[in-house]
């Protein structure tokens, strides 16, 4: 018998054993109705009534052995069925929010593998590795985004934050999601992408919602483009080891505000040579607190454990946060790491079986 059901039991035999030899007497034989209580907390009806039925049995046995006169024990074990009742009520509804729960957990798993595809572990002439962790478990799913496609213009990417929590802001990252993957496909400049999205955001959002992301692109070898609109700056980290923040050489608004500046993004162009890594993430990953109200270093995490392997760095990476947090984040947080390996590695790795670029196998 495990634990939980176990309990309930437990404290039934503990009263029976106190009244008949703690020497107080038939006076505890009302405990014996926590046995039913405990029960409606670990077990079902059926369970509920089982330690029910014990608790009565052994209040009449305890009750002829004190020679309780019959109107008190009738009292007592009308107290026993009264809880009983009422325990097994309360499990079968306990029951019910499980199940319920158990079904919006699955919806919310649906919608977040509908969201937010699966990332291969290569794209293009990139390794790639993405952690996702949203701060309210139970649904499983927030506002951070993500994606990485290739296109006829190489692999582009985004990632991006949006304002607020809960089903509106998952709405606006599957709005800003949806028109970054078609806008990726049939715009040849990075800008322009940028744009589709802003003016979608501009004819769908509130006045006070907005989106910050970071869009990049690799369309010639050797140097990344970036737009970065109001997000966390990426954190460039050199095959020498050297760890570097990507600050925006203007800065722009995020998206969905740009009618309310005269900003307008600007394309920065990175060298990003072989060895060369890109972690781009959002701020439930900097303004994660510890206990002392430290905010978590992710520069120089990422300088302590960067690899050669993406996934292998944002394991460590991953672990370390939830550790600096204690075990449970409070903001929606995404990490994504590019590297550029040598090619023949690459060459390597298209070499194996099954290799997945995008929603195709080749």
């Amino acid at each position: 018998m495990s634990a939980g059901p176990a309990l309930p039991v437990l404290a039934v035999l503990v009263v029976a054993l106190v009244t008949l030899v703690g020497g107080a007497g038939p006076v505890w034989l009302h405990l014996l109705a926590v046995g039913p209580a405990l029960a409606a907390t670990t077990d079902g009806p059926r369970g509920v009534l089982g330690v029910g039925l014990l608790a009565a049995a052994l209040g009449v046995v305890l009750g002829v052995h004190y020679g309780v006169p019959s109107g008190e024990l009738t009292a007592v074990l009308s107290a026993l069925v009264a809880v009983t009742l009422a325990s097994g009520l309360a499990g079968a509804l306990r029951g019910r929010r499980e199940r319920v729960l158990a079904a919006v957990r699955s919806v919310a798993e649906a919608a977040q593998h509908a969201l937010l595809l699966p990332v291969p572990d290569v794209v293009g002439p990139f390794q790639v590795a993405v952690r996702y962790s949203a701060a309210a478990a139970e649904a499983r799913i927030g506002g951070d985004l993500y994606a990485l496609v290739p296109t006829p213009y190489g692999v582009r990417l985004i990632v991006g934050d949006v304002r607020g929590k809960g089903l509106p802001a998952v709405g606006t990252a599957a709005l800003v999601l949806g028109v970054f993957r078609e806008a990726a496909y049939d715009e040849p400049d990075l800008l322009t992408v940028v744009d589709r999205i802003e003016r979608s955001l501009a004819r769908n959002l509130g006045h006070d919602d907005f989106v910050t992301a970071v869009v990049a692109g690799h369309s010639e070898p050797g140097r990344l483009h970036l737009v970065n609109c109001g997000h966390a700056p990426p954190l460039l980290a050199r095959a020498s080891g050297a760890v570097t923040p990507v600050e925006p050489t203007r800065p722009a608004p995020p998206l969905g505000l740009r009618a309310l500046t005269d900003e307008t993004p600007t394309l920065q162009v990175l060298p990003f040579a072989d060895g060369d890594q890109l972690l781009l993430y959002t701020d439930g990953v900097t303004e994660a607190r510890d206990h002392g109200r430290a905010f978590y270093p992710l520069q120089d995490g990422l300088a302590r454990h960067l690899t050669d392997e993406p996934a292998r760095t944002l394991d460590a990476l991953h672990d370390e946060l939830l550790a600096h947090v204690g075990g449970r984040l409070h903001d929606d947080a995404a990490l994504l790491l590019v590297r550029k390996p040598a090619p023949a590695r690459v060459h390597r790795q298209l070499a194996g079986p099954g290799l997945l670029l995008g929603d195709q196998t080749v």
